[in-house]
């Protein structure tokens, strides 16, 4: 029998939890949603440290980049989450939405109109449940539980004095009137437990008649019929099954998945879609293009003792922190293991700022990074302003083939000029008096003789930061995949909702942008009138727009 539904989502990431409960709110729609992941049931998805986990191959797709060209022909390590809630349940859950220029660029130069940062702050703050702030930038009413960290430890606030003593100022909300500074990051947390979009935003919505939810099925294709798109195409004991969609089919498969799913339905560049044996149904040569990420580097320093969380995996002292944290939701087991960090300058001329930092309690704590004997700390330093683009693309015609994926980290010899400034900077930071009661020695990069050392330890330790955007290219122009109302170009019924649409990465971690995109794009798909946009406009850290 035919299955059909009003609206069906295709992917429960961030962004498609959003949507599901949002459009599920209408009791006369029916909605689907389609995750090829399975669900949150492991606690290690709930319990913030879990984190250190989900880096190293837990839920995950599995995929890695072609060898880049900037990194000498270095392939990495490219975490996509498969698991209800997306990367809202694997990441480091750090909320930081990026600056008002990011926004206001996408409005006045990429011609997004309704996309400026006065329009979207309220939707940011429709999903904030602000367990600290509650003012003009912030609500405390939102599903998503935002807290400040519990799992900080003493080197942190070290750190904080340590970057002040080297020239950033303190900032207590890098969501709120400024982004420069340091200080510590809010995190999606509540109660101590990780706030994924699956627990803040679907589990709540799973109790209505009207909302559908199947996990570890994959679509293969989209289903047209002249330039309409009327449902999904999924490979069921070996055969297409069909569900058809009466009102549209939503792509929320993120930076990769969205473009990929595109170019299985014959939506893409026609010359690649030629060249792996696919009918193209719609040239359009954005898809898949303009791929940006951040590339991370990081310093290491060896602690003069325990003063990190490098340790606490010895079984005995594991089991003792998941007691701790299950009687008293305090210790080891809180720790998000990122909770401070800040925002500054590589280039001075640029408008804002072009850097961020995380500090990592520990060493080895992501995938590919070293783990050193002892306890370790770790600064991350990330350019945020990339001017490289990469592309997602096919390697064949087969679903089930994983996708090639180029971010082409350094193609601009400028970001590689910029990155290295900031793990400068970086090195500086944690070579401060305020850290040295914590701090015996620098262990990576060590000693560097030259700029070429240090450039080579570079190449051999960078790695994504997992913000990967902008391969539906929100706009207008022969690029443009979606216009400003997320809706693919030239097929009706069809739109993208996620990470894909940036036309410009956010100078900053990309989950809550994701998440305030999920939360505009059910307003547009239900035909509402956009939120009141926010009275005044949050100071920046500059006046010009890039």
């Amino acid at each position: 029998m035919l299955e059909v539904y009003d609206y069906i989502i295709v992917g429960g990431g961030s962004s498609g939890c959003v949507m599901a409960a949002r459009l599920s709110e209408d009791e006369n729609t029916s909605v689907l949603l389609l995750e090829a992941g399975g669900l949150d049931r492991n606690p290690l998805f709930h319990i913030p440290a879990g984190f250190a986990k989900m880096t190293k191959g837990i839920a995950s797709w599995g995929w890695s980049t072609v060898p880049q060209k900037g990194l000498n022909g270095r392939s990495l390590w490219y975490t996509q989450a498969k698991v209800i809630g997306g990367g809202s349940s694997i990441n480091a859950q750090i909320y930081t939405r990026g600056n008002p220029h990011d926004y206001d660029n996408w409005a006045q130069n990429h011609n997004c109109d309704g996309w400026s940062y006065h329009e979207v702050l309220p939707y940011f703050k429709r999903s904030e449940g602000n367990e600290v702030f509650s003012d003009l930038y912030h609500s405390e009413d939102g599903p998503l539980g935002v807290s400040m960290p519990r799992g900080a430890l003493p080197i942190c606030t070290a750190f904080i004095e340590a970057a002040q003593a080297w020239g950033l100022p303190y900032n207590p909300d890098f969501n709120g009137v400024r982004q420069e500074g340091c200080g510590f990051y809010q995190l999606t947390q509540r109660d101590a437990r990780r706030s994924s979009c699956a627990r803040a935003f679907l589990k709540p919505a799973q109790a209505r008649a009207n909302l559908t939810l199947r996990t570890g099925v994959e679509v293969s294709r989209i289903k047209l019929e002249s330039a309409k798109a009327v449902g999904v195409i999924l490979r069921e004991n070996g055969a297409d099954v069909l569900i058809r969609a009466d009102r549209e089919v939503i792509i929320t498969s993120g930076a990769v998945g969205s473009p990929r799913l595109l170019m299985h339905s014959g939506i893409g560049p026609a010359d690649h879609l030629c060249s792996v044996g696919i009918d193209v149904t719609l040239d359009l040569p954005g898809v898949g293009s303009n791929l940006q990420d951040h590339l991370d580097l990081c310093t290491i320093s060896q602690c003069t003792g325990r003063h990190t969380y490098d340790g606490t995996d010895r079984i005995d002292r594991t089991l003792l922190a998941g007691l701790r944290y299950y009687l008293t939701k305090t210790g080891p087991a809180t720790a998000s293991l990122f909770e401070t960090g800040g925002f500054w300058y590589a280039d001075p001329d640029t408008p804002y700022p072009d850097l961020q930092f995380h500090l990592g309690q520990g060493s080895g704590i992501e995938k590919g990074i070293v783990k050193i004997n002892g306890a370790g700390v770790t600064l991350n330093s990330a350019l945020v302003r990339p001017r490289s683009r990469g592309s997602v693309r096919l390697a064949s015609s087969d679903p089930n083939v994983p996708p090639l994926i180029d971010p082409n980290f350094w193609g601009d010899p400028y970001d590689r000029e910029m990155s290295l400034k900031g793990l400068e900077i970086a090195r500086e930071i944690m070579a401060q008096p305020a850290l040295s009661k914590y701090v015996a020695t620098e262990v990576l990069p060590g000693p560097c003789a030259t700029k070429e050392d240090l450039l080579r330890y570079a190449i051999k330790i960078a790695k994504t930061d997992h913000h990967p955007v902008g391969t539906c290219r929100m706009g207008q122009g022969p690029d443009a995949v979606v216009d400003p109302a997320l809706r693919v170009i030239g097929v009706s019924g069809l739109r993208v909702c996620d990470a894909s649409i940036m036309p410009r990465i956010n100078a900053s971690n990309t989950n809550a942008p994701t998440i305030m995109i999920g939360e505009k794009a059910a307003d547009m798909v239900r035909g509402l009138a956009p939120l009141p946009a926010a009275e005044m406009k949050a100071k920046s850290d500059a006046d010009a727009s890039a």
